[in-house]
């Protein structure tokens, strides 16, 4: 199937790893030129090379924190002085360290709320006058399914991805007259470096051994397994496809089942 997006410039955030670098990689397999940005320039770097190596494509490695917003404006000022435009903005940050809510001060808040809210907003806010010079655009924000069925361990990201919902549901509705599309992605668990964080913490906190951890996670997952990154990329440049003009403003959990409600 031809997503129609060969050509398509895309900047993808928080890419050096994880769901964000298999998202690139296949927005890269679609003929995409592909941006990328991460807080360390080696590790950015070497995931362009390795998505370069693997599909040949055009892939533009940004030393940039999600968090610094003139890092993040002047990142998508020189992709528009690359590239001539904007068309595709995946929006995925690292998420707020797990734990409960005694565990927190108003300051970690604070923190979780820069990281996985304010800079989706902000970059939303860089991106839309390109995509609305042409007409034509599409935000993805990658949240959680603790965005939609909050974790007990995960307070500071249920409280911060649920707020990129409400963003970006507005967005949406003020935006699909111009062509540009707005939804959010509600990953659930997922065979990347975050599960592996939780996996651990589980055993540091006590509960038992990461065998103990994957256990209770598949019990809770109808499909009985967790899912791939690559399983998730490729509903995203689904998403960011021409074919999916009329997707807009959904919150869509690709989690194997886990959530349990009907809206």
């Amino acid at each position: 199937m031809d997503l129609g997006i060969k050509g398509k410039v895309a900047l993808v955030t928080a890419a050096s790893r994880g769901l964000g670098f298999a998202v690139a990689e296949r927005l890269s397999r679609e003929g995409a030129s592909v941006s990328i940005c991460g807080r360390s320039r080696e590790r950015i770097d070497s995931a362009a090379e390795a998505i370069i190596k693997k599909t040949g494509g055009e892939v533009t490695a940004f030393e940039a924190d999600v968090t610094d917003h003139l890092a993040v404006k002047e990142m998508v000022q020189e992709i528009k002085k690359k590239f001539g435009s904007l068309n595709i903005v995946v929006c995925n940050a690292g998420g707020p360290p797990p734990g409960m809510h005694h565990d927190f001060s108003i300051e970690d808040y604070r923190a979780a709320l820069e990281l996985n809210l304010l800079s989706t907003i902000n970059l939303c806010y860089e991106a839309l006058p390109f995509m609305k010079e042409r007409r034509w655009g599409r935000i993805v924000a990658i949240t959680s399914v603790a965005a939609k069925q909050p974790l007990d361990n995960l307070i500071l990201s249920n409280t911060a991805r649920a707020g990129v919902l409400g963003f970006i549901k507005t967005l949406s509705n003020q935006v699909a007259s111009l062509g540009i599309t707005a939804n959010c992605v509600c990953p659930g668990y997922t065979k990347t470096e975050r599960v592996e964080e939780l996996a651990k913490k589980f055993v540091t906190d006590g509960k038992g051994s990461e065998e103990d951890f994957y256990d209770t996670l598949i019990a809770a997952i109808p499909a009985g397994r967790v899912g791939t990154p690559d399983e998730f990329a490729k509903t995203v440049a689904f998403l960011v496809s021409e074919g999916a003009g009329y997707i807009n403003g959904v919150a869509l959990q690709i989690d194997g089942g886990f959530y349990r409600g009907i809206i």
